[in-house]
């Protein structure tokens, strides 16, 4: 299956970019959208590309680059009575909710602001500048990941004027960690929508 791209966000106060840098890898749990949950358990593979995004942060935007270390899964804490993400509906045998693992690939030097996204040419369509797009999870095309690493690479006037033709790995990075870095307590680390 060909490698897919994401736009995942958390706000800043839950998990950072620098938190997983820290950490290596982590859980990604929490997603109660339906539509959210849909792309992770359905779509998201190992070694898919993240564009790791802060929303709700000063500015909101792309902090910096993961990857899908580990394929969807059941999300444990919706089976866990008295968490804030136990769901009565779900069960160990017909789980309702799913997480995956992400593991940090790098951190941009600078953000790259919404306003950017939405001023740069090729990011037309993209879903996260979309007026109403509130969704933490949200695919994006191969082309759209190329701009946006091109961008976080310190290439906004080229890229913006199409000059620069930024590059993505071709290759996922090999995932640090055996397990989740998830800590105990940690809020969740996606917006929950």
């Amino acid at each position: 299956m060909a490698r897919r791209f994401w736009l995942m966000k958390c706000e800043p106060a839950a998990y950072t970019i620098d938190d997983l840098a820290r950490d290596g890898r982590t859980s990604w749990e929490g997603v109660r959208n339906y539509q959210a949950r849909n792309f992770m358990r359905d779509q998201m593979q190992e070694g898919d590309g993240v564009l790791f995004y802060a929303s709700n942060a000063d500015p909101s935007g792309v902090t910096g680059l993961a990857t899908i270390a580990r394929a969807a899964y059941p999300d444990h804490f919706a089976l866990k009575k008295g968490h804030k993400y136990f769901d009565e509906a779900g069960s160990a045998e017909s789980p309702v909710w799913y997480m995956v693992d992400v593991a940090f690939v790098e951190r941009f030097a600078a953000i790259v602001p919404l306003e950017t996204l939405k001023s740069t040419p090729g990011l037309e369509k993209m879903m996260v500048i979309q007026k109403g797009s509130r969704l933490s999870v949200q695919p994006v095309t191969p082309a759209e990941y190329d701009i946006v690493v091109g961008l976080g690479h310190g290439g906004a006037k080229d890229a913006a004027a199409g000059t620069e033709t930024p590059s993505r790995p071709r290759t996922a990075p090999k995932a640090t960690g055996s397990g989740t870095a998830t800590r105990r307590g940690a809020k969740s680390k996606s917006a929950r929508r």
